[in-house]
């Protein structure tokens, strides 16, 4: 489906049957990614009495349980509740599900205490790169280097690449309310709970921003290039801090 879009003064055309998925699947089975020690989710048919939800058992449909943590077991999006005290909801923060997006990519950066980290630099060079009219409302982030192996990468216990505090900062002065990374967390695997970054996200608690998303673990393909597209951000309707999610892109061809 072929539709028209105006963002600023300019009109752009968006072919709808052409989606870049930019989600790694949660998997119950086989190579698949992991993070923060987090056990593989589990896909196990039901059992009542002597009936047992699986066609391969013999009965005449598929009923399976799930067991699945958003946070480690593929990609998701999570609310400002995922740090609050309060129980917020995911289902309640995200109402609107297509915005206007910009792609970039960085290389992350050694620091003196031997992590690699997103630089607020990196970020201001990558921007300055694709200037738009109008302002995107959110944030893809890819980072170097990049290959299929995102997809089942285990990340426990080995003090991935992060953001920068100052990074998220600026990404907010920015205009920004919807950031997506390859990463399992924008903070610091082990940081003492303290998850800086997603406080300066959210403005928590001085000026809490309940509208913000933050989407972790992504994969952009290396095809893929920078610059500015559609983004539609699918989540189930669940009622906890964080969903399993599926990001989609969709390339802007503009008709000036």
């Amino acid at each position: 489906m072929i539709a028209q879009v105006q963002f600023g003064s300019t009109n752009y055309q968006i072919d709808f049957s052409k989606p870049i998925d930019l989600s790694i699947p949660i998997r119950h089975e086989g190579a698949t990614i992991s993070a923060f020690h987090i056990p593989q989710a589990r896909f196990e048919p039901i059992t009542v009495g002597s009936f047992t939800g699986s066609v391969a058992a013999g009965a005449g449909c598929n009923c399976e349980n799930l067991t699945l943590n958003a946070h480690g077991n593929g990609t998701h999006t999570e609310c400002l509740g995922h740090i609050s005290l309060e129980r917020v909801t995911l289902y309640d923060c995200l109402q609107e599900f297509h915005f206007l997006a910009q792609l970039v990519t960085v290389t992350p950066e050694p620091r003196t205490d031997g992590d690699f980290t997103i630089r607020k630099s990196a970020l201001e060079e990558a921007l300055i790169k694709h200037p738009f009219e109008e302002a995107p409302k959110a944030i893809l982030i890819r980072t170097l280097p990049n290959d299929d192996s995102k997809h089942i990468k285990h990340y426990s216990g080995q003090n991935p690449v992060y953001l920068e505090p100052d990074a998220a900062d600026f990404l907010v002065e920015q205009g920004f309310d919807h950031l997506l990374i390859d990463l399992p967390s924008v903070d610091r695997e082990e940081d003492g709970g303290a998850l800086e970054a997603h406080h300066r996200w959210w403005r928590f608690p001085e000026a809490p921003r309940f509208h913000a998303t933050i989407s972790e673990l992504i994969y952009v393909p290396n095809e893929v290039t920078d610059g500015h597209y559609l983004l539609n951000l699918q989540i189930a309707s669940l009622t906890t801090d964080a969903s399993p999610s599926k990001p989609c892109l969709y390339p802007l061809s503009s008709t000036k």
